[in-house]
């Protein structure tokens, strides 16, 4: 007779979230290259694959577009950091 496993699902505790600022001196930047310059992506391609997993939310959904532009004020968050982009005038 075989014996029964018990299956016992453990869910993530949320790490707390980080709010951080992403300086840009342009009118947009593009959702792949603030990956990089916020240094969650070490090249073009790992922001692409980022983004394309759909582990990148934008103003707070999930965001499948490696070329977003995102301008003063817009949000992106991966993992449990969140950047607010902020234009300097």
């Amino acid at each position: 007779m075989e014996k029964k496993r018990k299956v016992i699902k453990i869910k993530a505790i949320p790490a707390e979230r980080v709010e951080k600022e992403l300086i840009i001196t342009t009118e947009f930047i593009k959702l792949d290259s603030a990956l990089k310059l916020a240094g969650e992506a070490e090249t073009g391609g790992h922001a692409k694959l980022m983004v394309s997993e759909g582990k990148v939310f934008v103003n707070g959904e999930r965001c499948l577009q490696r070329g977003k532009k995102l301008f003063d004020g817009d949000s992106f968050r991966v993992g449990a950091t969140v950047y607010k982009v902020v234009r300097l005038r």
